[in-house]
Formats: structure tokens, sequence, C-alpha cells
């Protein structure tokens, strides 16, 4: 907290750079987003907003641009240039505050935003005509007199966003406790039902999926645990729990499908897949209690703390 260059206020959105550790970037309530030097840890540049900002995002795949999108209290989207140091880009199709922003893995100038106005917009930044989609939780079942209901994702304010690695569906959640998975390429909610999934963050949800598991999982912050999810049938498989205090993040880091998660409780915490013993090469002689083995799919989370 010494530090002369540090944020006043509740840091939102921290994030390495996509190419290499020697830069990454952090936003904040005070209304600023930081570019830092890793090695010196220095601010290379600082983008000052109007508002508070909720949330921000680096394109994984861009190799055409260096565009950092920004979710802030204004509904408008800024779209800020690492090259010129300018924000170059305004969106402008929302009501109310932006609270999750997230690019696409498959393409680099497709981007998704969610918003207090319980609308999630797809845009493809190169077009200046306005979002590609908005997303509509009904399909466009509802009647052409209550379209203007028809085209919101959630019935209530929309805090978080994740794109599937593969970037072929995105997962929204918002603070109607229900989180929903949208093909991203047609827009279609694929009704897939994963329960009531608790939400009572006033600003953006941090929430992370599986990278090389099968099925695919996804890690949702739920009060003080994490809720495990397999993305396509919507099945809980367990809840995470060693947190003191309401859970706000969580993100994987694939290399080694270690889950890190942020608490209020003043925590971060490390999970690990429990290893199950290895399959013996002849198991014929085994008695069938001792032939029983889980399914490897089978989630087996556990917190690094427990193993000391």
């Amino acid at each position: 907290r010494s530090h002369p260059d540090v944020h006043r206020y509740s840091v939102e959105t921290v994030q390495w750079y996509p190419h290499d550790t020697g830069m990454f970037t952090s936003s904040s309530f005070d209304k600023t987003l930081k570019i830092w030097d890793t090695n010196t840890l220095q601010p290379a540049d600082v983008f000052h907003f109007e508002g508070t900002v909720y949330s921000h995002h680096m394109s994984p795949v861009a190799t055409k641009h260096c565009l950092i999108a920004v979710g802030t209290k204004s509904p408008k989207v800024q779209l800020c240039d690492l090259k010129s140091g300018s924000c170059s880009h305004i969106l402008q199709g929302h009501r109310q505050e932006v609270l999750a922003v997230s690019w696409s893995p498959r393409h680099e100038y497709i981007l998704a935003t969610a918003s207090a106005d319980s609308r999630v917009k797809l845009w493809d930044v190169r077009r200046a005509s306005g979002c590609l989609s908005t997303l509509d939780q009904h399909n466009g079942e509802k009647s052409k007199s209550s379209s203007e209901a028809a085209s919101t994702a959630h019935n209530g304010r929309v805090n978080g966003l994740c794109y599937t690695n593969d970037g072929l569906h995105l997962l929204t959640i918002g603070t109607d406790d229900r989180m929903r998975l949208w093909n991203s390429s047609t827009g279609e909610n694929t009704l897939v039902n994963y329960g009531k999934v608790c939400n009572e963050s006033r600003k953006g949800l941090k929430f992370t999926v599986s990278c090389g598991c099968n099925p695919d999982f996804a890690f949702v912050p739920y009060s003080s645990t994490i809720a495990v999810y397999t993305i396509f049938t919507g099945e809980l498989i367990t809840m995470l729990r060693g947190h003191y205090s309401t859970v706000n993040c969580c993100v994987l880091q694939p290399n080694f499908q270690e889950l890190y998660s942020g608490s209020k409780d003043c925590n971060i915490l490390a999970w690990i897949p429990t290893l199950r013993d290895p399959v013996p090469d002849d198991i014929s002689e085994k008695s069938p209690t001792e032939q029983h083995l889980n399914p490897a799919y089978e989630d087996a989370w556990s917190s690094s703390d427990d193993e000391g």
C-alpha cells in the first residue's frame, strides 16, 4: 500500500499481457486502468475514465490490434489502444453501466459485453453500425408487442461473462440467480438448466471454465463457496469450501490445472484436482471392490491448504 502508484480503491481486474509476462494490466474503482512494466513494477501508461471501472480485457488471440475493452459506470464500452495510448473507439448500445467484457478466443475482433440493463451484446469492433446482436433469453419466442423484454439475456443485472476455450459458446451470469449458455455464432440460448446460481454481487463477478477436461467444467463463485458445474449438462458436481466470506473471483491456471480464488476474507486459495491411483496393468486377480475405479472425469478438487 505504500507504493506511490498503487490504486486508491478496490482493484476489480488484473490481467497479464497475453503474449508475454513483461507487462500486465489492472483496473480499479479509482476510475483508472494501469499498464504495468513487470520488471520495474512501474506504470508504463495510465488511462483515466469518468466513472468506476468494473472490468477490462485484452484479446488472447489478437495479432492485428492491441485494444483493451473496458466496462465502466458509463453505458459506453471504451476501447483503449496500447499502441497509441488513447481511447480509440466507443461502442454505444447499452443503457446502463457495463459490468463485464470479454473478447472471443476464436475471433480477434469479436467482443461480448454485459450490462446492468439485463442485456448481453456481441460486437465486431471493426463495424461502425452498432452491435452484431443482442442475446435473447427467449430465443425470439415472445410476441412482437413485448420485443423490449424479449431482447434481454437475464431478468436482472448481467455481471459475468466467460467464453468456452474454443470460443463456440458463451456463459453469462446475472442477478436473477441464473447462468445461461449461448451459442456464440447464432446467439441462441441453449437452455441448459444449472438451477439456482446464487449471485448477489453489485459489481462484476469473475468466473472461469476448465481447459482440457472431459467434460468441461465451469467454476462459479457462489456466496462463500465455488460451485463446479458441467457446462453442457448443467449438473452441479461439487461445492469447493474453504473461504470464510463472499468469493469474488476465480481463475484457472491451465498448465497445472490449478484453480485460484479470491474472497472478501482477504485470502487467495489454490485448488488442485485430487490425483487418482494409476490403473494397474492387470486387474484380473483383483477383487470386485478393488477393481472399482471412479471415472476419470469425475470431479475431485481440493484446496492445496488441505495437504499441509
